[in-house]
């Protein structure tokens, strides 16, 4: 990556340099998935044409990605395109507080999901490192329940990366949080774009289109 920095010279240039630096590696690593990507939205987007809906959950700053996710889905930023059904488990903090308080904090999304979703949805659970118990509980939830299942994971992946149980996972391989949190944007921005794809072109939610 070559980045021009007109009257910054010196150290400085090399500091300037590497902050962009550290963003290049986790984008190109995710644009070398793009055929995973494009499994990942298909079926998400078969799941939305039959009825389905998209179920988002995540902890600290990844709660405010699931309700940006969740708001991109139902109210489309670009004018014109399918508004489509999607929820943050994240929202509502009395339901939060209420299932952490008498079942403790590992369960918040497992409780939502087996009352508010069904085997038709999407789940997408977000983890900056991997490591969440609900998350990963959440997760696997709603694979019982029949859902597709997808997550946004960071730095080595933690215990999601691999799991049986998640039928599509993304990794932003960094150990900047602040890179995960791009990379993630990035991904569900890409999610977002794809399925409005699959679903706007007739013939591509067929069998065998993506393979």
């Amino acid at each position: 990556m070559t980045v021009s920095m007109p009257g910054v010279t010196g150290p400085d240039t090399g500091r300037v340099t590497a902050v962009f630096e550290r963003r290049g590696a986790p984008i190109e690593e995710l644009a070398g998935h793009a055929g995973e990507v494009a499994r990942a939205c298909h079926a998400m987007a078969e799941r939305f044409h039959h009825g389905g809906k998209l179920v988002v959950f995540g902890n600290g700053p990844a709660s405010t990605d699931a309700q940006h996710i969740a708001v991109e889905f139902v109210h489309p930023v670009i004018v014109g395109k399918r508004a489509l059904p999607a929820i943050s488990l994240t929202a509502d903090v009395a339901t939060i507080t209420g299932v952490a308080g008498r079942q403790g904090l590992d369960e918040i999304f497992t409780h939502q999901l087996r009352f508010l979703a069904a085997g038709e949805d999407i789940a997408l659970g977000l983890s900056a490192d991997g490591h969440c118990p609900n998350v990963r509980r959440g997760l696997a939830a709603a694979r019982e329940l029949g859902m597709l299942t997808l997550a946004l994971v960071g730095g080595d992946g933690g215990a999601i990366v691999g799991c049986e149980r998640v039928d599509h996972t993304f990794l932003a391989r960094s150990a900047d949080p602040r890179v995960i949190k791009e990379v993630h944007v990035t991904t569900y921005h890409i999610l977002w774009e794809l399925v409005h794809v699959f679903l706007e072109q007739p013939g591509l939610l067929g069998p065998g289109v993506i393979r």
